[in-house]
Protein backbone atom coordinates (compact mmCIF):
# COMPACT_ATOMS: atom_id res chain seq x y z
CA UNK A 1 0.00 0.00 0.00
CA UNK A 2 1.28 3.15 -1.17
CA UNK A 3 1.37 5.96 1.85
CA UNK A 4 -1.73 8.69 1.45
CA UNK A 5 0.31 11.53 0.37
CA UNK A 6 2.67 9.77 -2.20
CA UNK A 7 1.50 11.61 -5.02
CA UNK A 8 1.00 15.15 -6.70
CA UNK A 9 -1.43 16.57 -9.07
CA UNK A 10 -0.44 19.39 -11.48
CA UNK A 11 -2.92 21.39 -13.45
CA UNK A 12 -2.65 23.78 -16.80
CA UNK A 13 -5.10 25.35 -18.17
CA UNK A 14 -3.89 26.79 -21.36
CA UNK A 15 -5.46 28.35 -24.25
CA UNK A 16 -5.08 25.46 -26.57
CA UNK A 17 -5.22 22.68 -24.55
CA UNK A 18 -5.68 21.83 -20.21
CA UNK A 19 -2.70 19.62 -19.28
CA UNK A 20 -2.75 17.12 -16.22
CA UNK A 21 -0.08 15.39 -15.06
CA UNK A 22 0.07 13.45 -12.03
CA UNK A 23 3.59 12.38 -10.29
CA UNK A 24 5.00 9.89 -7.35
CA UNK A 25 7.18 11.05 -5.02
CA UNK A 26 10.01 8.82 -3.64
CA UNK A 27 11.35 9.78 -0.56
CA UNK A 28 10.52 13.19 -1.15
CA UNK A 29 13.23 13.28 -3.70
CA UNK A 30 12.60 11.58 -6.82
CA UNK A 31 9.52 12.22 -8.83
CA UNK A 32 8.03 9.41 -11.45
CA UNK A 33 5.14 10.72 -13.82
CA UNK A 34 2.79 8.40 -13.60
CA UNK A 35 -0.39 10.16 -15.23
CA UNK A 36 -1.00 12.41 -18.14
CA UNK A 37 -4.36 13.94 -18.96
CA UNK A 38 -5.27 16.47 -21.86
CA UNK A 39 -8.17 18.06 -23.24
CA UNK A 40 -8.50 20.59 -26.49
CA UNK A 41 -9.26 23.60 -24.26
CA UNK A 42 -12.55 25.30 -24.66
CA UNK A 43 -13.72 28.87 -22.86
CA UNK A 44 -10.37 30.00 -22.51
CA UNK A 45 -8.80 33.03 -24.45
CA UNK A 46 -5.35 34.38 -24.14
CA UNK A 47 -5.09 32.64 -20.56
CA UNK A 48 -8.38 34.07 -19.46
CA UNK A 49 -11.66 31.70 -18.82
CA UNK A 50 -13.89 33.46 -20.70
CA UNK A 51 -16.62 30.34 -20.59
CA UNK A 52 -16.46 28.87 -16.98
CA UNK A 53 -18.82 25.77 -17.93
CA UNK A 54 -16.95 24.40 -21.16
CA UNK A 55 -13.62 25.36 -19.86
CA UNK A 56 -14.63 23.19 -16.92
CA UNK A 57 -15.89 20.62 -18.66
CA UNK A 58 -12.33 19.98 -20.32
CA UNK A 59 -10.33 20.31 -16.92
CA UNK A 60 -12.38 17.64 -15.53
CA UNK A 61 -12.05 15.19 -18.31
CA UNK A 62 -8.16 16.12 -18.61
CA UNK A 63 -8.25 15.22 -14.14
CA UNK A 64 -10.25 12.04 -14.55
CA UNK A 65 -8.23 10.63 -17.91
CA UNK A 66 -5.24 11.43 -15.34
CA UNK A 67 -6.20 9.56 -12.45
CA UNK A 68 -7.25 6.93 -14.55
CA UNK A 69 -4.00 6.17 -16.47
CA UNK A 70 -2.09 6.41 -13.01
CA UNK A 71 -4.46 4.19 -11.18
CA UNK A 72 -5.21 6.69 -8.31
CA UNK A 73 -6.98 9.81 -7.02
CA UNK A 74 -4.85 13.23 -6.07
CA UNK A 75 -6.28 15.45 -3.31
CA UNK A 76 -4.73 18.32 -4.46
CA UNK A 77 -2.91 19.70 -7.05
CA UNK A 78 -0.31 22.77 -7.75
CA UNK A 79 -1.75 25.20 -10.16
CA UNK A 80 -0.68 27.22 -13.18
CA UNK A 81 -1.38 30.89 -14.03
CA UNK A 82 -0.84 33.00 -16.77
CA UNK A 83 -2.96 35.42 -18.29
CA UNK A 84 -2.88 39.31 -19.56
CA UNK A 85 -4.56 40.29 -16.48
CA UNK A 86 -1.45 39.70 -13.91
CA UNK A 87 0.80 42.36 -13.72
CA UNK A 88 4.01 42.66 -11.41
CA UNK A 89 5.30 45.46 -9.07
CA UNK A 90 8.44 46.21 -7.50
CA UNK A 91 8.66 46.86 -3.73
CA UNK A 92 11.53 47.86 -1.70
CA UNK A 93 11.83 47.73 1.59
CA UNK A 94 14.65 49.01 4.37
CA UNK A 95 14.94 48.61 8.00
CA UNK A 96 17.77 49.61 10.53
CA UNK A 97 19.44 46.82 12.21
CA UNK A 98 18.49 46.63 15.71
CA UNK A 99 21.40 45.06 18.09
CA UNK A 100 24.01 47.28 20.10
CA UNK A 101 26.77 45.72 17.89
CA UNK A 102 25.33 46.13 14.47
CA UNK A 103 24.47 42.16 13.96
CA UNK A 104 21.74 41.54 11.71
CA UNK A 105 19.37 38.90 13.51
CA UNK A 106 16.49 36.56 12.47
CA UNK A 107 13.95 39.56 13.56
CA UNK A 108 15.88 42.38 11.45
CA UNK A 109 15.71 39.78 8.65
CA UNK A 110 11.92 38.87 9.08
CA UNK A 111 10.89 42.85 9.57
CA UNK A 112 12.63 43.89 6.59
CA UNK A 113 10.77 41.54 4.76
CA UNK A 114 7.53 42.20 5.96
CA UNK A 115 8.51 45.87 5.45
CA UNK A 116 9.05 44.66 1.79
CA UNK A 117 5.40 42.96 1.30
CA UNK A 118 3.26 45.46 3.28
CA UNK A 119 2.25 47.38 -0.25
CA UNK A 120 -1.38 47.47 -0.71
CA UNK A 121 -3.03 45.98 -3.80
CA UNK A 122 -6.53 47.63 -5.70
CA UNK A 123 -9.22 45.46 -3.73
CA UNK A 124 -10.18 43.76 -7.21
CA UNK A 125 -6.72 42.80 -7.53
CA UNK A 126 -4.86 39.53 -5.66
CA UNK A 127 -1.43 38.60 -5.05
CA UNK A 128 -0.35 35.73 -6.51
CA UNK A 129 3.57 35.55 -5.84
CA UNK A 130 5.92 37.48 -3.63
CA UNK A 131 9.29 37.23 -5.21
CA UNK A 132 12.25 38.07 -3.26
CA UNK A 133 14.83 39.59 -4.90
CA UNK A 134 18.55 39.15 -2.53
CA UNK A 135 19.58 41.49 0.24
CA UNK A 136 21.39 43.75 0.88
CA UNK A 137 23.97 45.20 3.54
CA UNK A 138 24.94 48.36 3.78
CA UNK A 139 24.85 48.25 -0.45
CA UNK A 140 26.53 45.15 -0.96
CA UNK A 141 24.21 41.86 -2.01
CA UNK A 142 24.26 39.06 0.71
CA UNK A 143 22.64 35.54 0.24
CA UNK A 144 22.25 35.53 3.80
CA UNK A 145 22.48 38.62 6.26
CA UNK A 146 21.83 36.66 9.68
CA UNK A 147 25.19 36.98 11.60
CA UNK A 148 26.29 39.72 9.58
CA UNK A 149 27.43 42.99 10.73
CA UNK A 150 26.18 46.07 8.99
CA UNK A 151 23.79 49.08 10.08
CA UNK A 152 21.23 49.50 6.69
CA UNK A 153 19.21 45.88 5.73
CA UNK A 154 17.41 45.91 2.36
CA UNK A 155 15.60 44.21 0.26
CA UNK A 156 12.57 44.56 -2.75
CA UNK A 157 9.78 41.84 -3.82
CA UNK A 158 8.70 41.76 -7.19
CA UNK A 159 4.81 41.09 -6.05
CA UNK A 160 2.60 39.47 -8.93
CA UNK A 161 -0.66 40.16 -8.42
CA UNK A 162 -3.80 39.24 -10.74
CA UNK A 163 -7.27 40.01 -11.20
CA UNK A 164 -9.46 38.42 -8.39
CA UNK A 165 -12.02 37.29 -10.23
CA UNK A 166 -10.10 35.59 -12.71
CA UNK A 167 -7.58 33.63 -10.05
CA UNK A 168 -10.93 32.68 -8.50
CA UNK A 169 -12.41 30.71 -12.03
CA UNK A 170 -9.65 28.82 -12.08
CA UNK A 171 -9.33 28.13 -8.65
CA UNK A 172 -12.89 27.27 -8.52
CA UNK A 173 -12.67 25.21 -11.97
CA UNK A 174 -10.41 22.85 -9.49
CA UNK A 175 -12.69 22.77 -6.37
CA UNK A 176 -15.94 21.78 -8.85
CA UNK A 177 -14.00 18.23 -9.29
CA UNK A 178 -13.55 17.79 -5.53
CA UNK A 179 -10.04 19.09 -5.66
CA UNK A 180 -8.18 21.51 -3.70
CA UNK A 181 -5.59 24.26 -4.99
CA UNK A 182 -2.44 23.24 -2.76
CA UNK A 183 -0.38 26.48 -4.25
CA UNK A 184 -0.73 28.73 -7.18
CA UNK A 185 2.45 28.90 -9.32
CA UNK A 186 3.14 31.43 -12.42
CA UNK A 187 3.56 29.80 -15.75
CA UNK A 188 6.78 31.89 -16.38
CA UNK A 189 8.46 30.65 -13.10
CA UNK A 190 7.36 26.82 -13.43
CA UNK A 191 8.83 26.65 -16.85
CA UNK A 192 12.11 28.43 -16.28
CA UNK A 193 12.15 25.77 -13.09
CA UNK A 194 12.62 22.95 -15.50
CA UNK A 195 13.95 24.32 -18.69
CA UNK A 196 16.89 25.92 -16.42
CA UNK A 197 19.76 24.87 -13.97
CA UNK A 198 20.91 26.39 -10.98
CA UNK A 199 23.86 27.71 -12.63
CA UNK A 200 21.78 29.14 -15.51
CA UNK A 201 19.90 31.28 -13.29
CA UNK A 202 23.24 32.56 -11.03
CA UNK A 203 24.64 33.61 -13.87
CA UNK A 204 21.48 35.42 -15.41
CA UNK A 205 18.88 33.85 -17.61
CA UNK A 206 16.31 35.30 -19.19
CA UNK A 207 13.18 32.35 -20.21
CA UNK A 208 10.54 33.55 -23.06
CA UNK A 209 7.67 30.54 -23.18
CA UNK A 210 6.02 31.32 -25.97
CA UNK A 211 2.36 29.66 -25.89
CA UNK A 212 -0.61 29.51 -27.62
CA UNK A 213 -2.61 32.63 -26.59
CA UNK A 214 0.14 34.11 -24.05
CA UNK A 215 3.86 34.45 -23.77
CA UNK A 216 5.21 34.18 -20.26
CA UNK A 217 8.89 35.40 -19.39
CA UNK A 218 11.16 35.90 -16.73
CA UNK A 219 14.41 37.21 -15.68
CA UNK A 220 17.27 35.90 -13.54
CA UNK A 221 20.14 37.06 -12.22
CA UNK A 222 22.31 35.89 -9.04
CA UNK A 223 19.86 32.70 -8.51
CA UNK A 224 16.67 34.91 -7.30
CA UNK A 225 13.57 35.64 -10.22
CA UNK A 226 13.85 39.65 -10.31
CA UNK A 227 10.85 40.20 -13.06
CA UNK A 228 8.63 38.34 -14.62
CA UNK A 229 5.70 39.25 -17.25
CA UNK A 230 2.93 38.17 -19.50
CA UNK A 231 1.96 39.27 -22.65
CA UNK A 232 -1.50 38.46 -24.13
CA UNK A 233 -0.18 37.67 -27.74
CA UNK A 234 1.28 33.48 -28.80
CA UNK A 235 0.98 31.00 -31.37
CA UNK A 236 -2.39 31.89 -32.55
CA UNK A 237 -1.42 35.33 -33.58
CA UNK A 238 0.93 34.16 -35.88
CA UNK A 239 -1.77 32.02 -37.19
CA UNK A 240 -4.63 34.90 -37.21
CA UNK A 241 -1.76 36.47 -39.32
CA UNK A 242 -0.95 33.86 -41.78
CA UNK A 243 -4.84 33.81 -42.23
CA UNK A 244 -5.04 37.79 -42.93
CA UNK A 245 -1.81 37.80 -44.95
CA UNK A 246 -2.81 35.03 -47.66
CA UNK A 247 -6.49 34.83 -47.19
CA UNK A 248 -6.86 31.57 -45.67
CA UNK A 249 -9.54 30.08 -43.38
CA UNK A 250 -8.55 29.86 -39.48
CA UNK A 251 -7.57 25.41 -40.03
CA UNK A 252 -5.97 26.70 -43.04
CA UNK A 253 -3.78 28.97 -41.53
CA UNK A 254 -2.39 26.73 -38.79
CA UNK A 255 -2.08 23.87 -40.99
CA UNK A 256 0.43 25.92 -43.15
CA UNK A 257 2.28 27.59 -40.17
CA UNK A 258 2.56 23.66 -38.89
CA UNK A 259 4.01 22.70 -41.84
CA UNK A 260 5.61 25.54 -43.42
CA UNK A 261 6.36 27.94 -40.80
CA UNK A 262 9.74 29.00 -39.55
CA UNK A 263 11.14 32.09 -37.84
CA UNK A 264 13.29 33.28 -40.13
CA UNK A 265 13.19 34.37 -43.88
CA UNK A 266 15.41 32.15 -46.05
CA UNK A 267 17.20 33.82 -49.31
CA UNK A 268 16.08 30.93 -51.02
CA UNK A 269 12.57 31.07 -50.19
CA UNK A 270 12.04 34.32 -52.46
CA UNK A 271 10.88 32.52 -55.69
CA UNK A 272 9.62 28.84 -53.58
CA UNK A 273 5.85 27.80 -53.68
CA UNK A 274 4.04 25.38 -51.42
CA UNK A 275 0.80 23.36 -52.07
CA UNK A 276 -1.88 24.61 -49.71
CA UNK A 277 -3.35 21.04 -49.05
CA UNK A 278 -1.11 19.22 -51.49
CA UNK A 279 -4.01 16.66 -52.03
CA UNK A 280 -4.31 18.59 -55.69
CA UNK A 281 -8.06 18.48 -54.85
CA UNK A 282 -10.67 21.55 -55.36
CA UNK A 283 -9.58 24.72 -53.24
CA UNK A 284 -5.30 23.34 -53.05
CA UNK A 285 -3.20 26.23 -54.21
CA UNK A 286 0.21 27.32 -54.37
CA UNK A 287 1.45 29.80 -51.61
CA UNK A 288 4.50 31.57 -51.92
CA UNK A 289 6.63 30.43 -49.28
CA UNK A 290 8.62 33.89 -48.45
CA UNK A 291 5.16 35.35 -47.35
CA UNK A 292 4.77 32.93 -44.91
CA UNK A 293 8.39 33.51 -43.73
CA UNK A 294 8.04 37.34 -43.75
CA UNK A 295 4.62 36.53 -41.86
CA UNK A 296 6.25 34.86 -39.27
CA UNK A 297 9.18 36.19 -38.53
CA UNK A 298 7.43 39.49 -38.13
CA UNK A 299 5.43 38.52 -35.53
CA UNK A 300 7.98 36.38 -33.35
CA UNK A 301 10.49 39.13 -33.86
CA UNK A 302 7.75 41.56 -32.22
CA UNK A 303 7.37 39.25 -29.18
CA UNK A 304 10.86 39.16 -28.19
CA UNK A 305 11.40 42.42 -28.65
CA UNK A 306 8.45 43.95 -26.07
CA UNK A 307 9.32 41.89 -23.73
CA UNK A 308 13.08 42.90 -24.47
CA UNK A 309 12.03 46.41 -23.91
CA UNK A 310 9.43 45.67 -20.89
CA UNK A 311 11.87 43.66 -18.85
CA UNK A 312 14.32 47.06 -19.61
CA UNK A 313 18.35 47.30 -18.21
CA UNK A 314 18.01 43.65 -16.96
CA UNK A 315 18.54 42.25 -20.40
CA UNK A 316 22.34 42.66 -21.09
CA UNK A 317 25.66 40.63 -21.48
CA UNK A 318 26.62 41.83 -18.03
CA UNK A 319 23.41 40.72 -16.24
CA UNK A 320 22.59 37.69 -18.23
CA UNK A 321 25.48 35.58 -19.06
CA UNK A 322 23.52 32.25 -19.55
CA UNK A 323 21.29 34.20 -22.25
CA UNK A 324 17.33 33.33 -23.72
CA UNK A 325 16.12 30.55 -23.29
CA UNK A 326 12.67 29.94 -25.46
CA UNK A 327 10.39 27.46 -24.71
CA UNK A 328 6.74 26.74 -24.86
CA UNK A 329 4.36 24.94 -28.19
CA UNK A 330 5.92 27.82 -30.27
CA UNK A 331 9.10 27.39 -29.96
CA UNK A 332 8.70 24.31 -31.76
CA UNK A 333 9.25 26.95 -35.03
CA UNK A 334 12.81 26.17 -36.91
CA UNK A 335 15.32 28.71 -36.23
CA UNK A 336 13.39 30.78 -33.30
CA UNK A 337 16.22 31.05 -31.52
CA UNK A 338 18.46 32.67 -34.29
CA UNK A 339 15.65 35.56 -33.36
CA UNK A 340 15.83 35.63 -30.19
CA UNK A 341 19.68 35.79 -30.11
CA UNK A 342 19.98 38.38 -32.80
CA UNK A 343 16.80 41.05 -30.83
CA UNK A 344 17.81 40.23 -27.56
CA UNK A 345 21.91 40.19 -28.83
CA UNK A 346 22.41 37.52 -26.33
CA UNK A 347 23.17 33.58 -27.03
CA UNK A 348 20.18 32.12 -27.06
CA UNK A 349 18.93 28.20 -27.20
CA UNK A 350 15.78 26.12 -27.12
CA UNK A 351 14.71 25.05 -23.57
CA UNK A 352 15.89 21.58 -22.80
CA UNK A 353 13.66 18.97 -20.58
CA UNK A 354 15.61 16.66 -17.96
CA UNK A 355 16.48 13.41 -18.53
CA UNK A 356 13.69 12.04 -16.37
CA UNK A 357 10.80 13.45 -18.20
CA UNK A 358 8.97 10.59 -20.01
CA UNK A 359 8.88 10.07 -23.64
CA UNK A 360 5.15 10.95 -24.09
CA UNK A 361 5.71 14.53 -22.69
CA UNK A 362 8.81 15.25 -23.79
CA UNK A 363 8.12 18.62 -25.71
CA UNK A 364 8.22 22.11 -24.77
CA UNK A 365 4.28 22.11 -24.92
CA UNK A 366 4.76 20.77 -21.65
CA UNK A 367 7.45 22.65 -19.98
CA UNK A 368 4.72 24.18 -17.50
CA UNK A 369 2.69 21.88 -16.08
CA UNK A 370 6.34 19.47 -15.98
CA UNK A 371 7.56 22.99 -14.22
CA UNK A 372 4.70 22.49 -12.06
CA UNK A 373 5.79 19.09 -10.70
CA UNK A 374 9.16 20.40 -9.87
CA UNK A 375 7.79 22.85 -7.87
CA UNK A 376 5.43 20.79 -5.68
CA UNK A 377 8.26 18.09 -5.11
CA UNK A 378 10.55 20.67 -3.90
CA UNK A 379 7.72 22.45 -1.47
CA UNK A 380 7.43 19.28 -0.27
CA UNK A 381 11.04 18.58 0.34
CA UNK A 382 10.77 21.84 2.17
CA UNK A 383 8.13 21.39 4.68
CA UNK A 384 9.92 17.69 4.95
CA UNK A 385 13.54 20.24 6.24
CA UNK A 386 11.57 22.25 8.38
CA UNK A 387 9.84 19.42 10.19
CA UNK A 388 13.10 18.16 11.05
CA UNK A 389 14.12 21.34 11.89
CA UNK A 390 11.43 21.42 14.27
CA UNK A 391 11.48 18.13 15.43
CA UNK A 392 15.75 18.85 15.91
CA UNK A 393 14.55 21.57 18.30
CA UNK A 394 12.30 20.09 20.38
CA UNK A 395 14.79 16.93 21.18
CA UNK A 396 17.24 19.62 21.91
CA UNK A 397 14.58 21.87 24.33
CA UNK A 398 13.53 18.58 25.92
CA UNK A 399 17.15 17.51 27.30
CA UNK A 400 16.41 20.97 29.59
CA UNK A 401 12.71 19.67 30.58
CA UNK A 402 11.90 18.64 33.66
CA UNK A 403 9.26 15.99 34.19
CA UNK A 404 6.12 17.28 36.25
Amino acid sequence: MISKGSYIGAVEIGTSKVSVLIGEIHGNRQLNIVGLGECSACGVTKGNIVDFKAASNCAHAAILAAEQRAGVKVEAVYLAQSGGHLQGTLHPGSVTVSSADNLVGYDDIERVKAVAKVKEVPRDRTIIHHIRRPFSLDGRMVSDPEHLEGNTLEVSYWTVHGNAAHVADSIHIINGFALRVEDLILSSLASAAIVTTEEDRANGVIVVDIGRGTTDWAVYQHGHCYMTGVLPVGGDHITNDISIGLRLTAAQAENVKLRYGRATQQVAARSEKVWLNGDFAIGDKMLPRHAIDLIVTARIEEIFQIVKRTAGDLVGPENLKTGVVVTGGTSRLPQIDEVAARVFNLPARIGELPEWVNADVRDPGYATVLGLLYYGLHGRQEKARQARSSRNWIRTLSRYLVPA
